[in-house]
């Protein structure tokens, strides 16, 4: 719960300085069209200038929040971060998305973007071992929420790949110990993997990391 609203934190401060980067003349621009402001975010989108689409979205959500080209919009923006790698804020447009349209029949799509998301946001193992421990939680919450799901086959990987990260970290953090003299230390680590669904026999370390691997 804190890590979340740390990010929606984050998330917030990264908005509001989109805005105060934006040029002087987008910033002064106001009471338009809401088919004007969509028009700009794609544009901004097309173009690679997601500083800009961002900035444009809270011109659309201040001005029209009940207009029906802003469910299009957020996912545009959700879907255009992702694509530029930039997951934080791809999962802050998602949440949006929920927050406001979620419904049954769409909900458990934008539930596997979002795991699809803190999934790919994992860049280094030993730093982001938070994430990988919230993300097999989303996982499995995921699998058992909607066990008929078109995406359960692409979870599951995940969250194989997830445990494996959790395997081999535990295990370097262990042999540290080793090489530390702290032996009870690397024990506690390793009992740990006793209880990890992956054993080492099940894992052959990929060239390029076994995060990224599964959307290749």
């Amino acid at each position: 719960m804190n890590m979340t609203r740390s990010i929606l934190t984050g998330m917030i401060l990264v908005l509001l300085f989109v805005v105060g980067c934006a040029s002087s003349e987008e910033v002064e621009e106001f009471n338009k069209p809401a088919l004007y402001w969509y028009k700009k975010i794609g544009k901004s989108i097309g173009n690679g200038n997601m500083d800009k689409a961002d900035a444009y979205y809270i011109s659309l959500k201040s001005e029209h929040i009940r207009s029906p080209l802003m469910p299009t919009a957020i996912s545009m923006l959700a879907h255009a971060h992702m694509d530029n790698e930039k997951y934080l804020l791809a999962n802050y447009y998602l949440d949006e998305y929920n927050k406001r349209y979620g419904e049954s029949d769409n909900r458990e799509f934008i539930e596997f973007l979002k795991l699809k998301a803190s999934f790919l946001g994992i860049k280094e193992v030993y730093k982001d071992q938070k994430l990988i421990m919230n993300s097999i939680k989303k996982g499995h919450t995921y699998i058992i929420r909607y066990p008929g799901s078109l995406y359960t086959s692409m979870v599951s990987t995940m969250l194989i790949r997830l445990h494996m990260s959790q395997y081999m970290l535990n295990e370097n953090i262990a042999a540290l110990y080793d090489r530390t003299g702290k032996p009870k230390a690397a024990i506690i680590y390793r009992e740990k993997n006793n209880e990890s669904i992956v054993a080492s026999t099940d894992i052959t370390p990929p060239e390029k990391g076994i995060i990224g691997i599964v959307f290749d």
